[in-house]
C-alpha cells in the first residue's frame, strides 16, 4: 500500500512547532497526489492550511494508532520518526510516570527528580533471571541482560552510560553495579559493589564541582571494570578516570564553585587536627571565591567532609595518610593567595616573607627562597649553555596555576591508585563487565578544546555505536534468511578523520605547539588553509578569522581558537617539579615518583588508567626541560591514544547502551521540556537508532503472533494447518505491494507502516462486526419485547371488551325504560310550559314593538355618526394589526424552526449514545453482578464466623454469671444465718427474762413480775417485728440491685465482645509475629551454620588441593551436630568421664542454648515445688490455728452469764469478719474487672457499692442493739443477785440452782441446754467452713496476684522491644533473656548441689533396698533385666512380661546405632517406604527405641540416639535437600516424632485421647520436653527447606502459566513488539501452562498425602504455595506493561478460578489459601473496572483494600488498551484515586515480598496406632533390632 493513501480524511499527522517542536493535527479531508495544501486541525480546535515543500512534495509525518503509545520499545511504534519518538517518551514519562524506554538496543532514562521506589532488592529479585523484553524497561534489565550474556556467551560486557551533566549518569551506573552485587552475591563478605560506593564520596569530593546546570557534575569520565570469578561472582573492581577538569582548581565561571575538597576543608578548618592547615573561610581563598557561590543549598560541606574521612579510612587511606592528602590541598589554596608585583615589563618578583607563600612552603616542607625564586624564574637551555631567565607577571601567575593544576592532577591520580588497591582481588579474574560513565555531546556558547576533546570522544563513541547496531540488523536479517540489502545509514567516520588523521585538526594543533613562535591565529589559517572548502564538515564562521565549525553527528559546533595552544601544551617548569620532589614531606614526592606512568596514557600502568586535562579558558606555559619523550607528549595526543585504548576495550566486549536524558533544566520531578528532550536524542544517538530500524524492516512478527492478532481478517477457508502458509496467502491479499514484506524463517519483516495499515483494516473489521452484532441483539430484543407486550395487550382487550359488553347491555335497558318515563314528563311540562310563554308573548310584543320602532330612529341617527368615526378607526386598526401580524409570522417562523433543530440535535445524540450506553450498561452490571456475589460470599462466611465468636462468648458469660450468682447465694447463706443467730439470742433473752421473772415472783409480788414479763415480751415482739420489716424490705432493694446488675451485664457483655475481638485479633498478629521472628533466627542460625560448613569444606579442599580458587558447594542445609547435645546434667561430677569422651564437636559453645532451656525448666519446677511446699506449710499452720482454737474454747459447764457474753463477743466478730469479707469482696471484683467495668463511677460499680453500704449498715444496727441487750443483761444481773452470797458469784450458778430447785422446770432446763450445744455445734461447722473459704479466696489471690506480676513484667518487655527497630528488638530480646537465665543460673547452682547430695543418699538407699529385694526373690532374677541408672550401675526393678505380649519397644546394642541412623534416615529411599509400608514408619521404630532406652533409665543412650537420629536428618537433608520428595518424607516423620514424643510424655494434656494400653506405654524415667522443642526447630527448618524447594520449582511455571498463557483462546489481542521481543504468549512447546502448576501441585499434594503429613500441616504448605503464586504474579504485573489490559484481568481471573477449583477439589478452603490470592484478583478486578468518574474511583477505593496505594496507582499507571474500543486512563483519574487514598496507612512498598514465609504450626496429632503391633519390615535392613 502506497503511503500517500494512509492521508485520508481523520489520519493524524505531526507538524513542525517552535514551541513544542512537533504539534499533532488532523486532516480534514483526503489527501489526493498533486495537492499542495493540506487541511488540518490542531488538538485545540483551530484550523490550519500546511503547505507543503514544493521541491520535496513531502508529506508530513503519520502519527501512530492510540494503542501503540506509550511503548515499551519505541522500535514497535508503527511510525519511526522523530515527533513519535518524542510522544511516546513524553506519555510514559508524565501520564505513567516511567523514566526508562528501550529503542532497540538502547535503554533510554529520563531524570525524574524525585525519587521513586523501583531499586529495591524486591525489584532486582523480579528482574533476576528474566529475559530482556518481558519486564518493562530498567537499569535492571540491561545489567540482567549483560550478566546473562557474559555467562552465556563466555565474553566480556560493557555497559555504556552517557548523557548530559545532571542526566543521571552516575546514579544509573551505580544502580547497575548494585545490581551485579545483588545477584551474583560476593565472594567474599565484604561486597565489592559497597567498596565501589564507598569510594564514591572520596571521588566525588575531589572530582565533582557545582556547575550552572548541576550541583554535583562529574568533572571527569570513569570507567570501572567489575570482575568475576568461574562461578561469576563479584571478586574484585578496577576503575579508570578519563579528563579530569584541571583548570577548574585555579578558574571557576559565574555561579560555579570549585571541587567539593576544598570547600570541606574550609567547613572543617576549626577541627584541632586541622589547625595546622591554617584554613580559613572559602571566599579568604582566591581559588574558592571566583564563581561567588561559596554554599550549594542543602548540603553541609562540614557533614560532607565526615563522610569522605570515613570512606578514607574504610578504602584503607591511613589517618597519616588523609592528613597528608588535606596538607597538599591546603598547600594548593594558600598557593593561589601567592601574588607578583611588578618589577619591570618583562620581571616581577614576589614580596618578602609573602604569608601565603610562607604557609605554602611550611606545609609543603620546601625552602621558601627556592620556591620565591622558581615562581618569578625561569632555566632555559641551549645546546651549550644554560640561561636563568626573569619572567612578567603574567607569566608568573600562569606558571603558578600550571603549579596547582599538577599537584591536584597528580593527587586525584594517587588517590584513584589507591581506590584501586582496596578494590583490587588476589583471585585470579575470568571475565568482567564494564561500566562506563562518560560525558555526552556538548555544545555551548562559547566553546573550547575540552568541548573538541569531548566531542572528539562521543563521535568515537557514536561510530561504534552505529556499527554495533548495524551489525545486529545484519545478524537478525541473515539468521531469518532475508535477502540483504545495503542499508544506508550515518556514517561519521569522514569527520573522525578530520579530526584524528594525518593532517587533521589534532595533527595541526600538535606541529603548531612545536614551533617556536606558534600561535592560536597561525594555526587557524593553517585549519582554513588545509581543510576549507576541501571537507564539507569544516567551515568557517563569517564574522570570525579565529573560530571554524565541524558538523558532528548530533549538530553543528563553532569552536574558539583562542587557548587551544596553551591547554594542549598543559606545560608545568621542571624547576618548580624538582622544588617539590626535594620535600621533606613523604607524601608530596611519592606522587611525582612515577612521572612517566603519571603522564602516560599508553604505559603499562596496572589500573589502566590515563588522567588527562580539561581546562577553560586561562592559558599556562608548558612545562619545560622534561628530558622524555613521554613528557613532551601534548594533551591532545595523550587523549587520542587513551580514546583509542577505550575504544579497544570496548570492541572486545559486547556493549550495552543507557542514554541518560536532562528533561528540563530547572530540576523540576516529572516536567518535559520538549526542546532540550530532543536536542538530546538528537546528540545521543536514539534517532539514529530508529533511522537505521526503519530504513530496513522494523516491524516484527512470529507467524504464531501475527496469526493470533489478524485472525479475524481470515476466512475460514483460508486457515491452514501451516500457520506459515496461511499468513502468507493472507498478507499477498491485503498487501499488495510484495516490496513492504518480506517472510524470514520465523518471522514476518514489515516495512513502516503496513503494520498501522494492518492495524487499521483489523479495527474496521472489528468494528463492522461489532456493528452487526449489536444490530441482531438489538432487533432480537425489541422483537422479543414486542411479542410480550402484544401477548398482554390482547389479554387485556380480552377482559377490557367483555366488560365493556356487559356494561353497554346494561346501559341500553336503562336507557330504555328512561326514555319511556322522559316523554310522559316531558310532554306534561311542555305543554304547561307552552302555555305560560304564549300569554306572556301575546303582552309583551304589544309593548317592545312601540319601543323598538323608537329605538330604530334613535339608532339610524347614531349610526350616520359613528361611520365617520368607525372609517378613521379602522385605518389606523388595520395597519397596527398589519405590523403585528408580521412580527408574530417572524417570530413563529424561528421558534419552528429552532424546534426543528433540537428534534434533530437529539436524534443525532441518541444515535451516538445508544451503542457506548448499553455496552457499559452491560460491562457494568456484569462487573457489579460479580461483585455483589462475592460480597455475599464474604458476608455470609463473616456471619458465621461471628456467630461462632458470639456462641463462645455466651457460654463464657454464663459460666461467669453462674460463678457469680453462687458467691451471691453463699454470701446470701451467710446474712441469712447471722440472722438466725441474732433471732435465736433474742429467743435466749426473753426465755432468761421469763426465768427471771418466776424467780423474782417468788421472791416478791407474781403479779408485778407477770406485768413486767408481757411489757418485756411485748417489747420484744414489736422489735422482731421491725426486724422482719426491715429484712424484707432489704431483701427487695437487693432483688431490684441484681436486677439492674443483670441488666447492666448485658450491656458491658456487649460492648466487652467487640473489645474481646479486636484484642484477640492483635494477640494473634502479635503472636504470629514473634512466631515469624522466631522462625526467622532459626532460619538465620540455619544459613551461618551452613556459610560455617561451606567455608570449613572450602578450608579443608584448599588445604588438600594447592591450587587457587575452589569449589562451591551446596549449602542448602548444614547439620547441627552440637548444638542440641543433651546436657542436662552437666554439674554432676559423675558425668564428667562421660563428656570428656564425647567428641569435640558436642563440647562446642552451641551447647549453651540447650544448657539455658534446660536451666529454665529446672527454675520453673523449683518454683512449682517451693509454691507447694508453701501451701502445705499454710495448710498444716491452720489445723495448727484450728486445734488450739478448740482447746482453748471455753467449757460448756461455764456460767450462763460468761457463755451469755462470750457468745455476743463472737457475734461482734462474726459481724466484723463480714463486714471484711464484704469489703475484700468489693476490692477483689474491683481489682479482677477490666478497667472499663470497674472504673468508678461505672454503672456496675455504682450498684455493687450501694448494696455493700446498705449491708454495711444493717450491720451497724445489729451491733447497736447486741450492745443494749448486753445492757439491759447487767442490769438484771446487778438487781436480782441476792445480798449474802459471794463476791464471785456468777449469775450461772445462780440461774442453775433456781432451775434445779424449780421442780415443775427441769424439763425446760434440759431442752435449753440441749439446745446450746446444738448451737455450738453448728458454730463449729460454720467456723470450718468459713475457714476453708478463706483459704480458698487466699489461694486465688495468689495466683491472681502473681500472674498480674507476670503479666505486667511480659508488657513492660514488650513495650520496650516495641520501641526499638526490629533488629534491635530481637537482639534486646534475647540479651535480656539470656541475662535473666545466667542470672537465675547462679541462684540454680546451690539449690543444685543440695539437691545432688539428696538424690545420692536416695540412690544408695535405693541400692540397699534392691540388694534385699534381690535377696527375697532369687528365683525369679532371671526374669528382670538389668536397668542402669545414671551415673552408677544399679539395678532397677523391671515390671515382668509373660511371653509374646510385646511392649512396642524396640532393643538394639549400642554399638549398632550408627547402623540404626544408617539404615533408617541416611540410605533410606522415601519413595519406597512411602509406597509400601506405613506413613511415618521411621519415626515410630525411633520412638520405640527411645522407649526402651527409657525402659532402661540409660540417659546416655537416649541422649545419644536423639542426637544421631537430629544431626542424620540434617545430613540426609543437606544431601537431598533440593529433592521435594526426600524434603516432605522427613518434614513428616519429623512431626510424627514430634507428636509421639509428646503422645508418650505421660503429661495429661497429650494423653486426652490415648487407649489404655497406649498409656501404659507412656515414658517413666525421662522427661523429653526440652529434645521436643530441639524436634520442633528442626522441623521449622525442613519447612523452611520445603518451601525454597517447592518455589524453585513452581518459580519458573508461575509468570508463563498465570500471565503468558492464553488459558481462553482469543481474548488477549497480540500487540507489535520491538527489538526486545518479550516472550510469546502463546502456549508453544516446552511453555509452562496453567494445566503445568495444576499438575505440579496434584504432585506435591499426593506426595504429601502419601508421606502422611498432618492435615494441618499439608494446608499451611498449600497456603504457602498459594502466596508464592500470587505474589510472583502480581509482581510480574507490576513490572509489566503489556499485562495490564482488561483482556489479561480476564485472564488472570479465570486462571484464579481454576486454582479456587483444585482447592474445592482438595478440600482445602478452609486453608487460607484463597486470602493470599486476594491481592491477585482485586489487581484482576481493577483492569476490568470502569475508571471514569468519581463513583468509579469511589468503588476501586473500596474493593481494593488488599492491594497498597501504590500498587493500585502502578496498575492505573500501566494499563494499556489491546485494542482501539477500550480507552486509557485518565491521569486526573488517577490523582483523584490518589487522593482518596491519601489517609491510607499502608506499606510504600510496590512489590509484594515473595520470599516471605509464613510463620509454621504443628498442631498436635495424635496417633490411633497401637505401637505393639508394628511390624519391621526386612527391606528396611534392621534385623539387629528386636521386638521387646
Amino acid at each position: 500500500m502506497a503511503a500517500s493513501e494512509l492521508y485520508t480524511k481523520y489520519a493524524r499527522v505531526w507538524i513542525p512547532d517552535p514551541e513544542e517542536v512537533w504539534k499533532s493535527a488532523e486532516l480534514l479531508k483526503d489527501y489526493k497526489p498533486g495537492d499542495k495544501v493540506l487541511q488540518l486541525r490542531l488538538e485545540e480546535g483551530k484550523d490550519l492550511e500546511y503547505c507543503l515543500d514544493p521541491k520535496t512534495k513531502e508529506l508530513p509525518p503519520l502519527r501512530n494508532p492510540d494503542i501503540l503509545v506509550g511503548e515499551n520499545d519505541l522500535t514497535a511504534l508503527s511510525y519511526l520518526h522523530e515527533p513519535a519518538v518524542l510522544h511516546n517518551l513524553k506519555v510514559r514519562f508524565i501520564d505513567s510516570k516511567l523514566i526508562y524506554t528501550y529503542c532497540g538496543i538502547v535503554l533510554v532514562a529520563i531524570n525524574p527528580y524525585e525519587q521513586l521506589p523501583i531499586y529495591g532488592e524486591d525489584i532486582i529479585n523480579a528482574y533476576s533471571g528474566q529475559n530482556m523484553g518481558d519486564m518493562d524497561p530498567h537499569i535492571f534489565a540491561v545489567a540482567e541482560e549483560a550478566y546473562k550474556q557474559m555467562a552465556r556467551d563466555e565474553r566480556n560486557q560493557s555497559i555504556i552510560v552517557s548523557g548530559e551533566s545532571g542526566a543521571g549518569k552516575t546514579v544509573s551506573a551505580k544502580y547497575a553495579m548494585r545490581y551485579f552485587a545483588t545477584v551474583s552475591g560476593s565472594a567474599s563478605e565484604a561486597n565489592v559493589e559497597e567498596k565501589v560506593l564507598a569510594s564514591n564520596p572520596i571521588m566525588e569530593s575531589i572530582g565533582n564541582a557545582k556547575t550552572t546546570r548541576n550541583d554535583n557534575s562529574s568533572r571527569f569520565g570513569k570507567y570501572i571494570e567489575i570482575g568475576f570469578d568461574k562461578r561469576y561472582r563479584i571478586i574484585g573492581a578496577n576503575m579508570r578516570t578519563y579528563l579530569l577538569e584541571k583548570s577548574r582548581v585555579v578558574f571557576q565561571a559565574e555561579e560555579e564553585r570549585n571541587y567539593h575538597i576544598f570547600y570541606q576543608l574550609c567547613a572543617s578548618a576549626a577541627l584541632p587536627e586541622f589547625k595546622t592547615l591554617r584554613l580559613g573561610n572559602a571566599d579568604y581563598f582566591h581559588y574558592t571565591k571566583q564563581g561567588g557561590s561559596p554554599v550549594i543549598d542543602g548540603v553541609d560541606d562540614a557533614k560532607e567532609m565526615v563522610n569522605t574521612r570515613q570512606a578514607c579510612t574504610l578504602l584503607g587511606i591511613s589517618d597519616s595518610y588523609q592528613m597528608g592528602i588535606f596538607r597538599i590541598l591546603a598547600g594548593i589554596l594558600h598557593l593561589g593567595n601567592v601574588e607578583f608585583a611588578y618589577r619591570d615589563s618583562d620581571s616581577c618578583t614576589i614580596p618578602p616573607k609573602h604569608d601565603p607563600l610562607t604557609i605554602f612552603c611550611d606545609l609543603m616542607g620546601v625552602e621558601y627562597e627556592e620556591m620565591a625564586h622558581w615562581l618569578c624564574h625561569r632555566k632555559l637551555a641551549t645546546a651549550t649553555e644554560t640561561y636563568i631567565k626573569p619572567i612578567s607577571k603574567l607569566h608568573a601567575i600562569n606558571a603558578r596555576d600550571a603549579l596547582a593544576k599538577h599537584i591536584y592532577a597528580n593527587l586525584f591520580n594517587w588517590i584513584v591508585d589507591h581506590v584501586n588497591k582496596a578494590l583490587h582481588s588476589t583471585v585470579k579474574q575470568h571475565s568482567f563487565i564494564g561500566v562506563l560513565d562518560i560525558y555526552g555531546f556538548e555544545t555551548f556558547e562559547i566553546n573550547s578544546f575540552e568541548q573538541f576533546c569531548i566531542n572528539y570522544a562521543n563521535e568515537k563513541l557514536q561510530q561504534q555505536f552505529n556499527m554495533h547496531v548495524f551489525k545486529l540488523e545484519q545478524e537478525e536479517y541473515m539468521k531469518e534468511q532475508i535477502p540483504w540489502t545495503l542499508i544506508d545509514f550515518y556514517d561519521n567516520q569522514p569527520c573522525i578523520n578530520l579530526i584524528e588523521a594525518k593532517m587533521g585538526i589534532l595533527d595541526l594543533l600538535d606541529e603548531e605547539c612545536k614551533m617556536p613562535k606558534g600561535s592560536d591565529d597561525t594555526w587557524a589559517q593553517k585549519l582554513y588553509n588545509t581543510h576549507l572548502n576541501k571537507c564539507a564538515l569544516f567551515e568557517k564562521p563569517r564574522l570570525s578569522n579565529k573560530a571554524f565549525i565541524i558538523k558532528h553527528f548530533a549538530d553543528k559546533v563553532e569552536y574558539q581558537c583562542e587557548g587551544f595552544l596553551e591547554k594542549n601544551k598543559d606545560t608545568v617548569y621542571e624547576e618548580q617539579i624538582k622544588v617539590l620532589k626535594s620535600s621533606k614531606f613523604k607524601l608530596l614526592p611519592e606522587l611525582f615518583q612515577d612521572e612517566e606512568k603519571v603522564l602516560s596514557p599508553t604505559s603499562a600502568t596496572p589500573s589502566g588508567r590515563v588522567p588527562l586535562s580539561r581546562t577553560t579558558v586561562k592559558p599556562a606555559k608548558a612545562r619545560p626541560g622534561q628530558t622524555s619523550k613521554e613528557h613532551k607528549k601534548t594533551v591532545g595526543h595523550q587523549f587520542r591514544n587513551s580514546l583509542h585504548l577505550l575504544m579497544e576495550t570496548l570492541n572486545a566486549t559486547t556493549p550495552h547502551y543507557v542514554r541518560c536524558i536532562k528533561p528540563n533544566d530547572f530540576k523540576f520531578p516529572f516536567t518535559f521540556d520538549e526542546k532540550r528532550a530532543v536536542q538530546q536524542l538528537r546528540a545521543c544517538g536514539v534517532l539514529e537508532t530508529i533511522r537505521i530500524s526503519a530504513a530496513g524492516f522494523p516491524s516484527r512478527w512470529t507467524y504464531q503472533e501475527f496469526f493470533s492478532r489478524y485472525r479475524v481478517l481470515m476466512k475460514q477457508r483460508d486457515v491452514l494447518g501451516d500457520r506459515k502458509q496461511t499468513c502468507k496467502n493472507v498478507l499477498e491479499k491485503l498487501i499488495l505491494d510484495k516490496d513492504k514484506y518480506q517472510f524470514g524463517k520465523t518471522k514476518i519483516f514489515f516495512r513502516a507502516g503496513q503494520v498501522a495499515y494492518l492495524e487499521k483494516i483489523r479495527a474496521d473489521k472489528l468494528r463492522a462486526a461489532c456493528i452487526r452484532i449489536q444490530k441482531t441483539i438489538r432487533g432480537w430484543l425489541m422483537r422479543r419485547k414486542y411479542v410480550r407486550m402484544r401477548k398482554a395487550a390482547i389479554t387485556i382487550q380480552r377482559y377490557v371488551r367483555g366488560y365493556q359488553a356487559r356494561c353497554y347491555a346494561k346501559f341500553l335497558r336503562r336507557t330504555r325504560a328512561a326514555i319511556t318515563i322522559q316523554k310522559f314528563h316531558r310532554m306534561y311540562v311542555v305543554r304547561k310550559r307552552y302555555q305560560c310563554m304564549r300569554d306572556a308573548t301575546i303582552a309583551l310584543q304589544a309593548l317592545l314593538r312601540g319601543y323598538m320602532a323608537r329605538n330604530k330612529y334613535q339608532m339610524m341617527l347614531r349610526e350616520h355618526k359613528s361611520i365617520i368615526i368607525q372609517k378613521h378607526v379602522r385605518g389606523w386598526l388595520a395597519r397596527v394589526h398589519y405590523h403585528r401580524t408580521l412580527k408574530a409570522i417572524v417570530y413563529l417562523q424561528c421558534c419552528y424552526r429552532r424546534m426543528m433543530a433540537k428534534r434533530e440535535l437529539k436524534k443525532l445524540k441518541i444515535e451516538a449514545r445508544s451503542v457506548e450506553r448499553y455496552k457499559k450498561l452491560h460491562i457494568g452490571l456484569e462487573n457489579k453482578i460479580m461483585q455483589l456475589q462475592r460480597k455475599i460470599d464474604e458476608q455470609n462466611k463473616e456471619y458465621k464466623s461471628l456467630l461462632e465468636k458470639l456462641n463462645s462468648l455466651e457460654i463464657t458469660y454464663s459460666t461467669e454469671t453462674e460463678r457469680l450468682r453462687s458467691d451471691v447465694e453463699r454470701l446470701r447463706m451467710s446474712e441469712e444465718e447471722a440472722k438466725n443467730a441474732t433471732n435465736r439470742v433474742l429467743s435466749l433473752q426473753e426465755e432468761i427474762a421469763k426465768l427471771r421473772k418466776e424467780l423474782h415472783q417468788t421472791q416478791s409480788e407474781k403479779k408485778t413480775i407477770e406485768e413486767w414479763a408481757d411489757k418485756y415480751k411485748h417489747e420484744t415482739e414489736q422489735l422482731v417485728s421491725e426486724l422482719k420489716d426491715q429484712n424484707t424490705l432489704l431483701k427487695t432493694e437487693k432483688e431490684e440491685l441484681n436486677r439492674r446488675i443483670h441488666d447492666q451485664a448485658k450491656e458491658i457483655t456487649e460492648a466487652m465482645e467487640k473489645k474481646l475481638v479486636e484484642e484477640t485479633k492483635q494477640l494473634e498478629l502479635d503472636l504470629n509475629d514473634e512466631r515469624l521472628r522466631y522462625q526467622n533466627l532459626l532460619n538465620e542460625f540455619s544459613r551461618l551454620e551452613e556459610r560455617y560448613d561451606d567455608l570449613k569444606d572450602e578450608m579443608n579442599l584448599m588445604a588438600s588441593i594447592p591450587k587457587p580458587g575452589h569449589k562451591r558447594t551446596d549449602s542448602t542445609h548444614s547439620s547441627n551436630e552440637s548444638e542440641y547435645t543433651f546436657s542436662s546434667e552437666i554439674t554432676e561430677a559423675e558425668d564428667l568421664p562421660l563428656r570428656m569422651e564425647e567428641p569435640s564437636e558436642k563440647k562446642a559453645p552451641l551447647d549453651m542454648s540447650l544448657f539455658l532451656k534446660l536451666q529454665k525448666r529446672v527454675t520453673e519446677l523449683e518454683q512449682e515445688k517451693q509454691s507447694l511446699q508453701d501451701e502445705l506449710d499454710r495448710k498444716e499452720e491452720q489445723a495448727l490455728r484450728a486445734k488450739a482454737k478448740e482447746e482453748e474454747r471455753p467449757p460448756i459447764r461455764g456460767a450462763e452469764l460468761e457463755y451469755e457474753s462470750l457468745k455476743r463477743q463472737e457475734l461482734e466478730s462474726e459481724n466484723k469478719k463480714l463486714k471484711n469479707e464484704l469489703n475484700e469482696l468489693q476490692k477483689a471484683l474491683t481489682e479482677t474487672r477490666s478497667p472499663e467495668v470497674t472504673a468508678p463511677g461505672a454503672p456496675a460499680y455504682r450498684v455493687l457499692l450501694d448494696q455493700l453500704t446498705s449491708v454495711s449498715e444493717e450491720l451497724e444496727v445489729r451491733k447497736e442493739e447486741v450492745l443494749i441487750l448486753r445492757s439491759q443483761l447487767v442490769s438484771q444481773k446487778e438487781a436480782i443477785q441476792p445480798k449474802e452470797d459471794k463476791d464471785t458469784m456468777t449469775d450461772s450458778t445462780i440461774l442453775l440452782e433456781d432451775v434445779q430447785k424449780m421442780k415443775d422446770k427441769g424439763e425446760i432446763a434440759q431442752a435449753y441446754i440441749g439446745l446450746k450445744e446444738t448451737n455450738r455445734l453448728l458454730e463449729s461447722q460454720l467456723q470450718s467452713q468459713k475457714k476453708s473459704h478463706e483459704n480458698e479466696l487466699e489461694s486465688l489471690r495468689g495466683e491472681i496476684q502473681s500472674l498480674k506480676e507476670e503479666n505486667n513484667r511480659q508488657q513492660q518487655l514488650l513495650a520496650q522491644n516495641l520501641q526499638l527497630p526490629p533488629e534491635a528488638r530481637i537482639e534486646a530480646s534475647l540479651q535480656h533473656e539470656i541475662t535473666r537465665l545466667t542470672n537465675e543460673n547462679l541462684d540454680l547452682m546451690e539449690q543444685l548441689e543440695k539437691q545432688d547430695k539428696t538424690v545420692r543418699k536416695l540412690k544408695k538407699q535405693l541400692k540397699v533396698f534392691a540388694k534385699k529385694i534381690g535377696e527375697l526373690e532369687v528365683g525369679q532374677m532371671e526374669n528382670i533385666s538389668p536397668g542402669q541408672i545414671i551415673d552408677e550401675p544399679i539395678r532397677p526393678v523391671n515390671i515382668p512380661r509373660k511371653e509374646k505380649d510385646f511392649q512396642g519397644m524396640l532393643e538394639y546394642k549400642k554399638e549398632d546405632e550408627q547402623k540404626l541412623v544408617k539404615n533408617l534416615i541416611l540410605e533410606l529411599k522415601p519413595r519406597g517406604v512411602a509406597v509400601n509400608l506405613i506413613p511415618g514408619l521411621p519415626a515410630y521404630i525411633l520412638f520405640m527405641c527411645v522407649r526402651h532406652a527409657d525402659y532402661l533409665n540409660d540417659d546416655q543412650k537416649v541422649r545419644s540416639l536423639l542426637t544421631s537420629t537430629i544431626n542424620g536428618i540434617k545430613k540426609v537433608l543437606k544431601k537431598r535437600g533440593d529433592d521435594f520428595e526426600t524434603v516432605s518424607f522427613w518434614l513428616s516423620n519429623t512431626c510424627r516424632f514430634l507428636h509421639c514424643l509428646k503422645q508418650y510424655s505421660g503429661e495429661e494434656g497429650f494423653m486426652k485421647h490415648n487407649t489404655p494400653r497406649q498409656n501404659e506405654h507412656c515414658l517413666t524415667n525421662f522427661d523429653l520436653a526440652e529434645y521436643r522443642q530441639v524436634l520442633s526447630d528442626l522441623a521449622i527448618q525442613i519447612y523452611q527447606q520445603l518451601v525454597r524447594v517447592l518455589e524453585n520449582i513452581l518459580q519458573p511455571m508461575i509468570v508463563s502459566g498465570m500471565l503468558e498463557h492464553e488459558t481462553i483462546q482469543g481474548v488477549s489481542g497480540v500487540k507489535p513488539t520491538g527489538l526486545r521481543k518479550r516472550t510469546s504468549s502463546i502456549a508453544d512447546e516446552g511453555t509452562y501452562t496453567l494445566d503445568s502448576i495444576i499438575r505440579q501441585l496434584n504432585s506435591f499434594h499426593s506426595v504429601m498425602c502419601q508421606h502422611g503429613m498432618d492435615p494441618e500441616l499439608i494446608k499451611q504448605v498449600v497456603k504457602q504455595m498459594f502466596y508464592i503464586i500470587g505474589a510472583v504474579t502480581l509482581n510480574n504485573l507490576l513490572l509489566r506493561k503489556d499485562m495490564c489490559s482488561w483482556s489479561k484481568g480476564m485472564q488472570i481471573r479465570y486462571n484464579v478460578s481454576q486454582l479456587e477449583e483444585w482447592l474445592r477439589d482438595k478440600n482445602l478452603m478452609n486453608s487460607g489459601a484463597k486470602e493470599t490470592l486476594e491481592p491477585l484478583i482485586q489487581a484482576a478486578q481493577l483492569l476490568q473496572v470502569k475508571k471514569k468518574t468519581d463513583e468509579d474511583a469511589e468503588a476501586i477505593c473500596s474493593m481494593c483494600n488488599a492491594l497498597t496505594t501504590a500498587q493500585i496507582v502502578k496498575v492505573l499507571n500501566l494499563y494499556t488498551p489491546v485494542n482501539e474500543f477500550e480507552e486509557r486512563v485518565l491521569v486526573s483519574f488517577i490523582r483523584t484515586i490518589q487522593l482518596r487514598l491519601r489517609d491510607r496507612k499502608d506499606s510504600p512498598q510496590l512489590l509484594m515480598d515473595a520470599k516471605h514465609i509464613f510463620p509454621v504450626t504443628f498442631p498436635f496429632n495424635p496417633s490411633s496406632l497401637a505401637l505393639e503391633t508394628i511390624q519391621i519390615p526386612a527391606s528396611l535392613g534392621l534385623g539387629f533390632i528386636s521386638r521387646v
